[in-house]
């Protein structure tokens, strides 16, 4: 039986209720987002007691169909202001799964200065524990070292950074990996801080006794599976490149398209791209070897293995994974071309638990201010450590571009609702431009990227309606708890529907499936107009409209009565 758990961090109250109807075909995003439109007041204080915190997963989560443990966070934004839902890899997911959690909701706020806690959660229930003291304060790395010495090595976590425990507005959650690595990030939007209000500094799930499940239709369930892994092996996007290159794979294309950051956003091409591709990135950790890995999965099942563990000069693993975000904000963006200086950044940044992206953007923007030249490394690893001291600058970075650049004095801030771009210039991939203006999620790449559609990207013709079809193409994806990755392979989610009707004896469509994606959207617009953000925030920052990019030759070029299209005047 799929459940939700429900716990009142005020009371401590624990409620735990069966899923049913429609709720037992979509969970992640779509769950996340009509629990917040329909229970959080869209007006109320992100870090107060009426906002609630989320953690929800799709509906073949616990199985082994590749790339389907996907974890979604959702809550209402400190960073934007709006709803907002973040996932991520790792273990949480697949252990949430395992105990027929579909959900856990973290309602209500305890009182200032009552100690932090732990969630703990297995197959006999659910308990609120105090914190070990010594997790205050510290990286997330030593904190998952000594909750792991006090749950077990069979326990999943996801758990705050220093970031989060400041409730600084770029603070994510962050999970651990099948190795126990806790770097696999619902990063965006400040979702950490959020966390942080309910008092808990980690979420521990250990699945070891659970059940062993009965699907309704094993030999169904069964032919699925072989199918899902035999799409994965026979397309070279995800059976080679995925495999090989991972996400930076998309570095030399963003290059070529004049999209890449650099220097914040001044221009669209970096002369050191090749320093820091993808090649470059698979050779640095094939040349060193040791503990470096050009392949790793994240989750449990993942046929794809699109993750990467990075390797010093002596073979020691500095980060996992090193990815193409992280590679073109805290990289070209801030004028970094060494990929040694961009994962020890992207390391601290996972330490401290702050989102790469709009921390890249922010550093960027107090370089722009003069506090250091582009490319100085040592500035920017600084400035990301010194969180965890509470350092004034480090704080004021770790809230992200736009509160950077209102504290510089800065114009040049390039974000959508308060949120720093993702890796992508809008004015040179236009579509994903479209859906930085116009998804209830800001300036986020994964709520409906359209750069490797086969169109030319610096046209405003027919984008709109390329963003309108990638962010309802996202939602599904986003609510059946799979990674984007898949989508390469499996092209008919039909296959997907089918698996979750062998598991749960159930006849959903896949034209259902889609109503309700496209519901979930509504929902998430529906509840970003209710918390003020009107039509007038549609929009991404002003410069873009007014410089052309000068490797692309784009400009942003669009008015709010091109986007009635997508949004329906909502």
């Amino acid at each position: 039986m799929q459940r939700i758990l429900r716990i009142n961090t005020a009371t401590r109250e624990i409620v735990d209720t069966p899923v049913a109807g429609d709720q037992l075909l979509l969970g992640g995003r779509a769950m996340t987002s009509g629990f917040l439109l329909r229970e959080v007041p869209a007006a109320c204080h992100p870090l107060g007691p009426f906002n609630k915190i989320i953690f929800a997963v799709g509906p073949l989560a616990g199985t082994l169909v590749s790339s389907a443990n996907r974890l979604s966070v959702g809550a209402k934004s400190p960073l934007t202001g709006g709803i907002k839902e973040s996932n991520a890899g790792g273990m949480l997911a697949y252990k949430l799964g395992r105990l027929g959690l579909r959900a856990v909701i973290l309602e209500g706020r305890p009182a200032e200065g009552d100690a932090w806690q732990i969630l703990h959660i297995d197959a006999r229930g659910v308990r609120l524990t105090h914190a070990p003291p010594e997790l205050a304060g510290v990286g997330v790395y030593e904190k998952s070292r000594v909750l792991f010495a006090k749950y077990g090595a069979r326990a999943g976590l996801a758990l705050i950074g220093p970031a989060g425990e400041q409730r600084l507005l770029c603070a994510g959650v962050t999970c651990t990996d099948p190795e126990g690595i806790p770097s696999r990030y619902s990063g965006r939007g400040g979702l950490g801080a959020v966390l942080a209000s309910k008092g808990i500094m980690a979420v521990v799930v250990d699945d070891s006794a659970a059940p062993k499940e009965k699907m309704a239709d094993q030999a169904a369930f069964a032919a699925g599976l072989r199918q899902v892994a035999a799409l994965i092996a026979a397309t070279p996007q995800t059976s080679e490149v995925y495999r090989k290159f991972g996400t930076s794979a998309m570095l030399s294309t963003t290059n070529a398209l004049g999209a890449l950051p650099v220097r914040n956003f001044s221009r669209g091409t970096f002369e050191k791209a090749g320093s820091i591709d993808g090649s470059a990135l698979y050779n640095a950790i094939i040349e060193r070897g040791g503990e470096g890995n050009p392949s790793h999965g994240c989750m449990r099942g993942c046929l794809i293995k699109c993750s990467n563990i990075f390797p010093g000069k002596d073979g020691k693993a500095v980060v996992s994974p090193l990815e193409y975000e992280s590679i073109g904000l805290l990289g070209s963006n801030c004028g970094i071309g060494d990929l040694d200086a961009i994962a020890r950044l992207n390391h601290a940044c996972n330490d401290m638990g702050v989102d790469t992206i709009d921390t890249g953007a922010a550093i960027a923007v107090a370089m722009e201010a003069g506090l250091a030249p582009f490319g100085d490394a040592e500035f920017a690893e600084k400035a990301v450590k010194g969180i965890i001291s509470g350092e004034i600058l480090s704080r004021v970075i770790g809230s992200g571009a736009e509160m950077t650049g209102k504290i510089l004095g800065q114009y040049r801030v390039p974000t959508a609702k308060g949120q720093s771009m993702a890796a992508y210039d809008p004015r040179s991939v236009k579509g994903t431009g479209v859906t930085y203006a116009t998804s209830a999620m800001g300036a986020d790449h994964t709520a409906g990227n359209t750069t490797r559609l086969q169109v030319k990207q610096t046209e405003k013709q027919g984008q709109v309606g390329n963003a309108k079809k990638a962010q309802a193409g996202i939602m599904l994806l986003d609510s059946l708890g799979l990674c984007i990755m898949l989508g390469a392979a499996v092209k008919d989610m039909s296959l997907i529907i089918g698996l979750v009707n062998a598991r749960f004896g159930t006849s959903f469509t896949l034209a259902e499936a889609e109503t309700l994606a496209a519901r979930a959207l509504d929902d998430e617009r529906s509840f970003n107009r209710k918390a003020g953000l009107g039509p007038p925030s549609d929009r991404v920052a002003e410069f873009f409209y007014l410089e052309k990019n000068p490797d692309s030759g784009g400009i942003y070029d669009f008015t709010p009565e091109d986007f009635l299209e997508l949004t329906g005047g909502r």
